[in-house]
């Protein structure tokens, strides 16, 4: 059978959706909410929240891990297309080496990082070790962050990580959650307690959304 995303049609295929999501991006009205504002940070987010990036201030110091995969060849396009800086990485020990001396790298010259914490193939909202030792080497705090919206235009695709995105006029909220400093020394016990804390501040801005989506709608925040 034929892969229909081949390395022979890669740029067509990244221009043509790089202009969908453009036309898109019109539409699209992002506010922040609790952005702490740290330059530079991780941000932690989960792989179904990945264009929520768009959200997010000062693109072209942000830095975003993509996968060495032909998809991710026609993400980091786009990704790059918009502003963004992107890290290639992979799975295997050579490439996540490379990647995260990469990623080492950018935030030492001050620049941001954006990881897909469960990603790039899951499961689904099962934190991986790459943002914690991240942070555990260069000092930098991890951010959690989600989006939501209520509006009828988000929607979840049938994917393995139910990605959201919006469809038509969508307002949308970016929400942050407190900065998680890692200790230089930290044991595996500490270690694990960073894992648990990135997913109970992720599972409790996902709770928390609805509410604060409705309440910056009546603040008329997107009036603004």
């Amino acid at each position: 059978m034929v892969r229909i995303i081949n390395k022979n049609n890669v740029d067509i295929i990244s221009n043509v959706l790089y202009g969908i999501l453009r036309f898109q991006e019109k539409l699209t009205y992002i506010i922040e909410h609790n952005n702490p504002d740290i330059r530079p940070c991780i941000y932690a987010i989960w792989h179904a929240n990945q264009f929520m990036v768009h959200g997010l201030p000062n693109r072209n110091n942000t830095n975003v891990l993509i996968s060495n995969s032909i998809d991710g060849e026609i993400v980091s396009r786009i990704n790059e297309k918009w502003g963004f800086k992107s890290i290639r990485g992979s799975s295997g020990k050579k490439g996540a080496i490379e990647s995260t001396m990469n990623m080492i790298s950018k935030l030492q010259a001050g620049e941001s990082v954006v990881i897909m914490v469960d990603g790039p193939h899951g499961p689904l909202h099962k934190i991986k070790n790459g943002a914690i030792k991240l942070a555990q080497k260069t000092g930098v705090p991890i951010v959690p962050a989600v989006w939501y919206s209520s509006d009828k235009t988000f929607v979840s695709l049938p994917s393995w990580d139910k990605i959201k995105i919006p469809i038509g006029i969508c307002r949308i909220l970016n929400i942050y959650g407190k900065p998680i400093y890692v200790n230089e020394n930290a044991d595996e016990n500490e270690l694990l307690n960073v894992r648990e804390n990135i997913k109970s501040q992720l599972d409790e801005l996902d709770i928390q959304a609805p509410k604060l989506f409705e309440e910056a709608l009546k603040s008329g925040l997107w009036k603004k």
